[in-house]
């Protein structure tokens, strides 16, 4: 794939290999999109500090996230139905996370299962927890992260209730997906995807299935689904889950300066500034918009990192220069891994990463840890 040399080529692509549902899925966001719109677009509004004649030599992208070693400050964020884009598709996405050094969390509601994962990997990744209503699932789900030795629980705080995304409802999205003539129609059309599909047996959300009470199978899971997302979710329950989980906690869904200092209270080791890519609170601001007021209203008191919008890793640069700690791509590896599989998800890191080095290097720094607010010339 290295005919591809942007994340915009990998997700053309993807948009030609994978099913208009599960695509929609991923490239979607709430009601109008317009927040969805604005994480990506508010970073072009950044600009940056041209600087020349600096010694470019021996650059640096190596950092860490929560302590953890990483080949550059970036890691791949928890996505649903992640198997849907491409068979396997959280297994394959872990590998190429893997072989590259960066971390790779997986979602509660996940194609392939936790121990699926950890069966095809040989360092620790991260696991992202939702809150369901049936606690004794919960604590299940954290004990079988631990068991698979992941290394931090990514703990998501903005889907108390599920938004409303128009795409999904209007393709009738399932996993697996339904057979009626419009879904077969896809599935038809995109004949590779279908093969690979064919070859696992891995179709539905597998931290789930045979683990929740009740739920067994396609029907059962999705009243499950439908009844469980906890809307009583408050911050008296991160301490139950710090103390059940014992290792690494990371907040995510931070997007407002007051629940930044109380996640501070809350003993966690870094917090996420992000409005679930624009999929819950449509009309709330760019998570780059309010990374800069997050980042003065805690200081050094917690690692803050970010999540929405990052298409290059000129993106990256830019949160890193607002003082984030790491950064999250979510729909760009997703394009990656529906274009190509573990080779996609690999190009995507690389897109990244030489987008990342190269525009580094223009602004006169050669290492990610002396960028600050200073190598930007016009900021939002």
């Amino acid at each position: 794939m290295k005919d591809v040399l942007t994340i915009a080529e990998l997700k053309a692509r993807a948009k030609r290999r994978v099913p208009k549902m599960f695509f929609d899925y991923a490239d979607s966001g709430a009601w109008t999109e317009g927040t969805y719109r604005a994480n990506e677009d508010d970073f072009h509004k950044v600009k940056l500090r041209q600087r020349v004649l600096v010694d470019m030599t021996n650059r640096s992208l190596e950092s860490e996230m929560i302590g953890e070693k990483v080949s550059m400050p970036v890691a791949l964020a928890p996505t649903g139905l992640t198997g849907m884009q491409h068979a396997d598709g959280e297994m394959l996405a872990a590998q190429a996370a893997e072989a590259f050094g960066v971390p790779f969390t997986l979602s509660t509601m996940s194609i392939c299962s936790i121990e699926d994962v950890r069966s095809v990997t040989t360092k620790p990744f991260w696991f992202q927890l939702y809150v369901m209503r049936d606690k004794d699932f919960v604590h299940n789900l954290i004990d079988r992260a631990k068991a698979a030795g992941c290394s931090a629980l990514v703990l998501t705080l903005d889907l108390q209730i599920l938004g409303q995304r128009h795409k999904d409802l209007r393709n009738g999205l399932s996993a697996p997906p339904k057979f009626t003539p419009k879904h077969v129609w896809q599935m038809a059309t995109r004949p590779f995807w279908c093969l690979d599909m064919l070859k696992t047996k891995r179709h539905t959300f597998r931290n789930i299935v045979g683990h929740a009470k009740g739920v067994s199978d396609l029907s059962s899971l999705f009243v499950w689904t439908n009844e469980q997302f906890d809307p009583k979710l408050s911050w008296a329950d991160v301490a139950w889950i710090k103390e059940r989980w014992g290792g690494k906690l990371i907040l995510k869904g931070i997007l407002d300066e007051e629940d930044a200092r109380m996640a501070v209270g809350t003993g966690a080791d870094a917090i996420i500034v992000s409005n679930h890519g624009g999929r819950q609170l449509d009309g709330a601001p760019s998570s780059i918009s309010m990374l800069p007021r997050i980042v003065d209203a805690v200081g050094d008191k917690i690692e803050v990192h970010l999540d929405g919008g990052i298409r290059s890793g000129q993106d990256v640069l830019k949160a890193l220069c607002y003082g984030a700690k790491g950064t999250y791509i979510g729909r760009s590896f997703l394009y990656g891994l529906g274009a190509g599989g573990k080779a996609g998800v690999t190009r995507a890191l690389e897109i990244i990463r030489r987008e990342l080095d190269v525009t580094m290097a223009l602004c006169g720094e050669r290492d990610v840890h002396n960028l600050s607010r200073r190598n930007l010339h016009r900021e939002l």
